[in-house]
């Protein structure tokens, strides 16, 4: 699992590439907890243009983000949801708590 960010006017966007297992998913969280301390965002997007499989130890990673942004008074977004993580999530019923766009 590759993660990069790009950060402006408290708008905080990262992007995952990769498998996010088990693995990726403990390496995933570690990084996001970090950006999100680091740069004290609004809005955080989750971008999934690039992430090739999920399971799901990524329900972890996004319910995570989720509470620490709803801790810090923002929003979490994900986009770009590729099909078979699109079901994984859907099947959680995350839809009803994130914002997929």
């Amino acid at each position: 699992m590759e993660i990069t960010f790009t950060s402006k006017h408290r708008e905080l966007t990262i992007f995952l590439r990769g498998e996010l297992d088990h693995h990726g998913a403990k390496k995933g969280m570690r990084t996001i907890d970090e950006l999100i301390e680091l740069e004290l965002p609004r809005i955080t997007t989750l971008d999934f243009s690039d992430v090739s499989f999920m399971d799901s130890s990524g329900i972890a990673v996004l319910l995570r983000a989720y509470r620490r942004m709803n801790e810090a008074g923002g929003r979490l977004l994900v986009r770009n949801v590729p099909s078979q993580a699109q079901r994984v999530l859907q099947a959680a019923g995350l839809n009803r708590l994130i914002s997929f766009c």
